[in-house]
């Protein structure tokens, strides 16, 4: 109240000042009411710059967190580069070009084992299902994982979480993903879909929205989810070199913070309040359809209530890569975690 009430004055004695005062005290008299009345100004917010592994709505709690402000609120001014790919996401952090990496985990085991001293450490945990969806060329409301035998199946990079967890999958079922089906893993990214859409494979497997768009393009359709197949994966976090993280602590704080802010918004509202909020960040699909992909992911509870990264998922993890023939070597949980930071 007491802020209000000197607001209030400034401005009552800046109308009583005007029809004496020279135009540039004027000018200056205007600057300074502006200021009073403002709450924090963006010179107050630290800036931090986070490179995200994808731009999907798959990270829902994420972008609410950036729409309505809650990044600002705990002093913090996010800025955000997509690095389509966690090897590229990875770099960035490496290189300097970002402070904080979001990607799958398994980036922070392979620079670990690789012997990197300022390896790095996952602070936060944000996605706790595969975020895929397999795709076919025809309707097929009977799909069996087993229809994959003998067709081109458009798959991920190699030793990325999207392609380690499919091939989990496949395994379950019994199929060979070397001798019983034909992958194509040589298709970047952020251009899988274009290349279905353009006849390659039977199958692709695909994020949202690529996922649903292809469906409202008529150019295929979701038969099956990854992660409701894979189950709980600790799929996407959030991870810093453990020098930053010795350093910056306070701030990771104030990170996490905002986050937990945006999982439990996520978590209380409806799939159309979500979308809402985080149109902006995803003007290419309109709102109807990004409250279809939200509600997707919510009911296969792929969005984590809280930001800890649990022991048994990273057994999990390790136990993924290692099917995979991706791990040479166990590496310790209290290394590459900390759950510091979470619940606070």
């Amino acid at each position: 109240m007491k802020d209000h009430n000197d607001t209030k004055n400034v401005r009552k004695n800046a109308r009583r000042i005007t029809a004496y005062a020279a135009p540039g005290i004027v000018l200056f008299l205007l600057v300074t009411v502006g200021l009073v009345g403002c709450g924090g100004k963006k010179s107050d917010l630290t800036e931090v710059r986070l490179n995200e592994v994808a731009h999907s709505i798959f990270y829902a709690p994420q972008y609410v967190a950036m729409e309505l402000g809650y990044f600002k609120g705990e002093g913090i001014d996010l800025q955000v580069d997509t690095g389509f790919g966690a090897d590229k996401t990875a770099t960035a952090v490496i290189s300097g070009d970002a402070d904080i990496a979001f990607m799958g985990p398994e980036a922070t085991i392979y620079q670990y084992i690789e012997g990197n001293e300022d390896y790095f450490v996952n602070f936060a945990q944000l996605t706790q299902r595969a975020g895929n969806f397999v795709v076919s060329r025809t309707e097929d409301t009977d799909f069996e994982w087993e229809d994959l035998i003998g067709k081109e199946v458009i798959g991920g990079r190699a030793g990325g979480m999207p392609e380690m967890v499919l091939e989990y999958v496949l395994k379950k079922h019994n199929i060979d993903s070397e001798t019983d089906l034909t992958l194509v893993q040589n298709i970047d990214f952020n251009n899988t879909s274009g290349a279905f859409i353009g006849g390659t494979g039977d199958y692709t497997v695909e994020f949202e929205p690529s996922a649903t768009l292809i469906e409202e393009q008529g150019e295929g359709y979701v038969v099956a989810s990854v992660g409701m197949e894979s189950g709980y994966v600790p799929y996407t976090a959030y991870s810093v070199k453990k020098s930053f993280l010795e350093e910056n602590r306070a701030l990771l704080q104030a990170f996490t913070n905002a986050i937990e802010k945006g999982q439990k918004y996520v978590e209380e509202h409806t799939a159309a309040e979500v979308a809402k909020v985080i149109a902006p960040q995803f003007t290419d699909t309109d709102v109807e359809t990004i409250e279809k992909i939200v509600e997707r992911y919510a009911n296969q509870d792929s969005y984590k209530t809280n930001t800890c990264f649990e022991e048994d998922s990273f057994t999990l993890l390790e136990d993924i890569l290692e099917e995979a023939g991706e791990l040479s070597e166990r590496v310790p949980y209290e290394d590459l975690v900390t759950t510091e930071f979470s619940g606070k």
